[in-house]
């Protein structure tokens, strides 16, 4: 029925009831009537709706035969490991002879775009075995419940269709298993603890001595968020980290995304792949796509080492913007990058690959830096260089103009943060440290005085390079790209003057 003709309805029905009630007519066995036919007409449409969303997830839910490990890159000890437990699925003949219990439940996590989604559909094809999947957004509904019952059925079905099917396993995926496996903290969400209640029931179920053996699988970004009786041994015994691929997964990546892009033989993607250190899978898939639209723009017949470049720099940051800035706006935003630039190239010489006033995503302008060896551990002195690092651009600001400007804003929140690893780290004064036995006053004094330290370092750099702003300023309005080549010349040519002086 259309808006429309509801709408008349709705305005009809009271009409006439008053109406008969007028003419003296007993409307009381009418009112009666509508209202047993209007609910027999809603319980239908509800049983409707649910078995059209039911066949919806059983035309998601069919086995991806297709999807193998060899197709997952970057991930080579998450994917190891998962297969070990796998194993316990596939060889349960030979492992009952040791008395090995098979594993009930999987847990990966990790963050966001690394690729648990791919990895569970993997694994089904891996066993050969039916694979049901659902969202834990699938099981949240407003009517008390439902959500159990959607779990019961979530598990009927898979025994279901293993033996349909005439597979002897079958594996259930829940991703972001977090929306209703979280911790029960005895509030008002009854729905959400009968749900949980209801999976934590169902996985005691689980008997992997029977046919069709059942796996749980569950993907989160989340893992503290969990309750503890999902994570004990005995339901999720196996918990898989999928982790952020290093340089060799990362080059595995792009070379699988690459196999049908025509990409030139003078791009690299050990290069891409440098430069690329903290993207997830994901994301490189999207800086392979992103560089395969810039060639076609640009009506090429290739991808190059530029398409790549750009394609890097509007992941990290964003598409270019058509922003008219004002010249005295153009000034400050050249000066803060310089400053960012010149106190990169001074703790780090080599890493200035570029810098631009190009505005992107919600930057005015920003500094390409050359890639660098992945790393995971840090010194105190290599954190305090990120710091004056990311000071630069603000001090940059108050020699030139006396102030600072917005543009600081995340620069600050990158070094308030470096500030933060180093307490964690016990790499300030204050030693080592549980931030819950110490004052707010304790940690906010030691904060100011690293970060007052630090920008009276970074002034003082900075001071004995002003030759250099007045120099690249001019060309970096005027070009809108400064190589990392130029600004290196500009530099050492300020440092012989200097000491020519």
């Amino acid at each position: 029925m259309s808006k429309l003709g509801k709408e008349m309805l709705i305005g009809f029905v009271p009409v006439l009831l008053a109406f008969l009630v007028f003419m003296g007519v007993n409307v009381v066995p009418i009112v009666l009537a509508g209202v047993i036919l209007f609910s027999l007409f809603y319980v239908t449409r509800m049983r409707d709706s649910m078995g059209a969303a039911s066949s919806e997830r059983k035309s998601k839910s069919r086995t991806p035969t297709y999807l193998t490990f060899d197709d997952i890159g970057g991930q080579d000890r998450a994917k190891n490991e998962l297969k070990e437990a796998l194993d316990f699925l596939i060889k349960h003949e030979e492992i009952s002879k040791f008395g090995i219990r098979p594993l009930k439940g999987i847990l990966l996590t990790g963050p966001p775009g690394t690729g648990k989604t791919l990895m569970a559909k993997a694994a089904a094809h891996y066993t050969n075995s039916v694979f049901v999947s659902a969202s834990g957004s699938e099981f949240v509904e407003m009517y008390v419940g439902v959500g159990a019952s959607r779990v019961r059925d979530l598990f009927k079905e898979a025994r279901t269709r293993a033996a349909k099917e005439g597979k002897d396993s079958a594996i259930i995926f829940i991703d972001e298993i977090d929306v209703i496996g979280g911790k029960r903290d005895g509030g008002q969400h009854r729905e959400y603890d009968q749900t949980l209640n209801q999976l934590l029931t169902e996985m005691d179920g689980i008997h992997t001595a029977n046919t069709p053996r059942i796996l749980m699988v569950a993907a989160t970004n989340r893992k503290e968020m969990l309750d503890s009786a999902l994570l004990r041994p005995g339901r999720f015994d196996r918990h898989i980290q999928v982790d952020l691929p290093d340089k060799k997964g990362r080059m595995h990546i792009l070379q699988i995304h690459a196999k049908n892009k025509p990409v030139s033989e003078d791009a690299s993607l050990e290069r891409v792949a440098s430069e690329t250190f903290g993207f997830s899978g994901a994301q490189l898939e999207s800086v392979m796509n992103e560089a395969a639209i810039y060639a076609m723009r640009d009506g090429e017949t290739s991808i190059g080492q530029r398409h790549f470049s750009l394609a890097i720099d509007k992941v990290m940051m964003g598409e270019k913007t058509d922003r008219e800035s004002t010249m005295e706006e153009r000034k400050r935003v050249a000066l803060h990058e310089l400053g960012h630039a010149i106190a990169a190239e001074n703790v780090k010489p080599g890493s200035v690959s570029m810098v631009s006033l190009s505005p992107r995503g919600q930057a005015l302008g920003y500094v390409r830096h050359n890639p660098q060896q992945d790393q995971y551990l840090y010194t105190r002195t290599e954190l305090e260089q990120q710091i004056m690092i990311a000071l630069g651009g603000a001090v940059a600001e108050e020699m030139f103009y006396g102030g600072r400007s917005t543009g600081s804003r995340n620069d600050f929140d990158q070094a308030l943060h470096l500030v933060r690893t180093m307490m964690d780290s016990g790499l300030t004064g204050l030693g080592i440290i549980d931030r819950q036995m110490v004052t707010k006053e304790e940690l906010m004094k030691e904060n100011a005085a690293i970060l007052d330290e630090l920008h009276g370092r970074t002034r003082e750099l900075l001071e004995r390079f002003r030759y250099v702003f007045e120099q690249s300023l001019d060309i970096l309005i005027r070009e809108e790209v400064l190589s990392g080549e130029q600004f290196r010349i500009l530099l050492a040519n300020a440092k012989e003057e200097k000491t020519s002086a």
